[in-house]
């Protein structure tokens, strides 16, 4: 080997910046790191609300603001500095860690890499303090200024300094959903702290959560009901190991095309490639190739049984019998579901009939020259002959399907009635007595006519009214938004139906042809609503209340139910149910002209539309409809007020009243509402919109000739 007379190179110290810069890249590597930083100290601060406000996936701007602890004056000058914390001050503080913070680097080495500012006050302070901060160091003084309590950071430019690092990240749009990833497992796991995250000057929330939730209802917020509703509780206790799990996971039926694993240890969002790898080979018992589990869990473990200082970002720990405890996590996962595995339910694939489908013969064989029709041809052609009442409820009495023999024609389109109905749940049961102004009677009569001729007929007024039209181009443009979008494939298919019955208040049966469909009832009766009062716009009848409850009492009820989200920071109740009235009291002229919702000069609710013949919305939501009906409604722009108020009735009325009464003194209960006045008026006018093939709102459940396939393999 040939040797070399090149002199070695001296060994220097590097310089105070470049060392911090290297060791700031180790700890802040993209935005979402950074946040995820600054969200552990607002945790660490004992913060229940946390607003979280970015531009350019946070490379260009990065705002958390809270209303934890704040920062002390006196700390203003080293907040900054490396290695400087209120959480640990000896080393062996670490076998008993309760934060998560300790490492004292996380500003410190933002401010290394971007321009850092802070905003902070605590209880004792008088006014808020801004402090600017470069390379660790306090810029100049800090400044009072206006603030409230808690601390506001803003990063702003990260990485400008190293353009390597800036270059190697992602679009913008990719590093936006990794912060949203981890405020969404954050948000998760804190369920008692609220959480929020949006764009830079964009009104809409990427994430919202509120204060006092449960980790269900985060997971159904951030996640989707579809994960949510199949989720079952894992709980594993140990004292042996000292060890306490609690989770949700997902059961047999949900099947996800990626791992998602939220993990907690010790409140501390990590990683843990060994667990996850347990419980994907559990899973993959129960799960088609390629599909896998969504699994959350919190982990507790003995201080001083867990290591955290592995890596300067905390994303990895180490603790004490880990084998034996992933082995007790996945034992259970396994005895879960295999109980769970007992009853499973299958997705049924979208198919919709082709549009020339049509297969309704009369007969076996119609004459000697004609096709043979063979019996999975068969369908049934008469809606009297059964129903599915038949199987679920034997109590069925024949009078209930007295109604099948009338016509329907006769009132699916009629707007002009005059009766009295009586509903069976008051609308204010849950609320104080003195508070009680909802009516217990309704009445239903027509708008007024142009030329009435009226005749009378077993105690029903019946008025022929002149329909008024109205040259309005925004309700033009509404009305042929809903026909350019509508599916002919399932109009065809609605509109050749056959009701087979409700199989639950949110889902209903019907046949086409040879074919079994089930649909969403909510999701058709709003858009069917949604669509009829754009058609009877300003022409719909009114259903009369005795005793028009106030405004302001209908609105106090509703913010009292959970269903409505009222947050302390939207103000007093009292102040908002004021607003309310106020507002629907100075709209009161437009909203009886063009959709028939009467407000009395004192600011009563008189009346609301009456739009389908036999038909009264469930009154328990009226409280909810006239708080939508002030905070869903753009009113400064014609065509999105129309749109809007369309919307909010529509998803009032898309549940009917439990008790219905069509003529006085007949009950007749919401089935029988469905089945012999929604359904008819859905079947003869509704335009299905062509998001509904694929959002299954509407699913094919069985056909009849694949049917006789497994019955003849059997």
């Amino acid at each position: 080997m040939e040797k070399t007379n090149k002199k070695p190179k001296n060994i220097l110290k590097l310089d105070e910046t470049v060392v911090n810069r290297i060791a700031a890249g180790e700890i802040i590597q993209r935005p979402a790191n950074a946040l995820k930083e600054m969200l552990e100290n607002s945790l660490d601060a004992g913060s229940t609300s946390i607003q979280v406000t970015v531009k350019d996936g946070g490379l260009k701007l990065l705002k958390i603001q809270d209303n934890g602890s704040g920062i002390n004056k006196e700390d203003f000058a080293i907040v900054c500095e490396r290695f400087t914390t209120s959480k640990l001050q000896k080393f062996e503080d670490l076998n008993a860690i309760g934060t998560f913070g300790f490492r004292g680097e996380a500003l410190a080495s933002i401010s290394h890499v971007a321009h850092l500012t802070i905003i902070t006050k605590t209880v004792e302070m008088q006014c808020a303090y801004k402090s600017s901060y470069h390379n660790g160091k306090l810029v100049g003084a800090s400044k009072p200024c206006a603030g409230t309590q808690g601390t506001q950071i803003v990063v702003e430019d990260l990485f400008y300094n190293v353009p390597t690092r800036r270059n190697a990240l992602k679009s913008p749009s990719d590093e936006h959903n990794r912060i949203i990833e981890v405020i969404t497992r954050f948000a998760v796991h804190n369920a008692s702290v609220g959480f929020s995250l949006k764009k830079l000057n964009d009104n809409g929330s990427d994430v919202r959560t509120s204060p006092n939730s449960t980790q269900e209802d985060n997971i159904r917020i951030l996640y989707g009901h579809a994960v949510a509703k199949d989720l079952i509780k894992l709980n594993v206790e140990d004292p042996v190991l000292k060890v306490k799990v609690n989770g949700l996971i997902s059961n047999v039926d949900y099947a996800g095309a990626k791992f998602t694993m939220l993990l907690f240890i010790n409140h501390r969002l990590v990683d843990s490639t060994p667990l996850k790898r347990a419980l994907d080979s559990v899973y993959a018992t129960y799960l088609a190739k390629g599909k896998h589990p969504f699994v959350y869990l919190s982990i507790e473990i003995a201080p001083n049984c867990v290591d955290v200082n592995v890596h300067p970002t905390k994303h990895e720990v180490h603790f004490l019998n880990e084998d034996a405890i992933i082995h007790k996590i996945q034992s259970t996962a396994d005895i879960l579901l295999k109980n769970a595995s007992t009853s499973r339910s299958f997705a049924i694939q979208t198919v919709i009939p082709p549009s020339n489908f049509l297969n309704k013969p009369e007969s076996r064989v119609t004459n000697s020259n004609a096709t043979k029709v063979y019996d999975k041809q068969l369908v049934r052609t008469d809606s009297k002959d059964q129903k599915i009442d038949k199987f679920l409820d034997k109590s069925t009495t024949a009078s209930e399907s007295m109604m099948s023999s009338l016509d329907q024609s006769s009132f699916i389109n009629q707007t002009s009635v005059e009766a009295s109905y009586e509903p069976s749940i008051s609308v204010n049961q849950r609320i104080e007595a003195e508070r009680s102004e909802v009516p217990d009677k309704v009445r239903t009569i027509p708008r007024e006519p142009e030329k009435n001729n009226s005749t009378i007929s077993h105690g029903v007024t019946e008025n022929i009214t002149e329909r008024r039209n109205f040259e309005l181009t925004s309700l033009s443009q509404l009305r042929e938004a809903v026909k350019n979008n509508t599916d002919q494939v399932l109009r065809d298919t609605f509109k050749d139906s056959i009701f087979v019955g409700c199989v639950s208040e949110k889902h209903c049966l019907i046949q086409h042809g040879t074919r079994l469909y089930i649909f969403c009832l909510e999701r058709v009766a709003e858009e069917f609503f949604y669509q009829r009062f754009l058609e009877e716009f300003g022409n719909c009848g009114v259903i009369c209340l005795s005793d028009p409850p106030p405004l302001y009492n209908l609105a106090l009820m509703a913010m009292d139910q959970e269903d409505n989200e009222w947050r302390p920071e939207d103000g007093p109740k009292d102040y908002l149910g004021k607003q309310v009235a106020e507002l629907l009291g100075c709209k009161s002229e437009m909203l009886n002209d063009y959709f028939s919702i009467q407000i009395e000069g004192n600011r009563h609710l008189a009346g609301i539309p009456l739009v389908l013949v036999g038909y009264i919305p469930d009154l328990t939501q009226l409280p909810s409809f006239v708080l939508r009906l002030a905070s869903d409604v753009e009113w400064n722009v014609e065509k999105d007020c129309f749109d809007t108020v369309c919307r909010v009735m529509a998803k009032f009325y898309r549940k009917p009243n439990d008790h219905e009464v069509l003529n006085v003194g007949s009950d007749k209960d919401w089935k029988w509402t469905v089945e012999h006045v929604l359904y008819p008026a859905i079947k003869a006018s509704l335009l299905p919109p062509k998001s509904w093939i694929s959002d299954g709102t509407i699913l094919q459940i069985a056909d009849l000739p694949d049917l006789y396939k497994v019955f003849e393999r059997c």
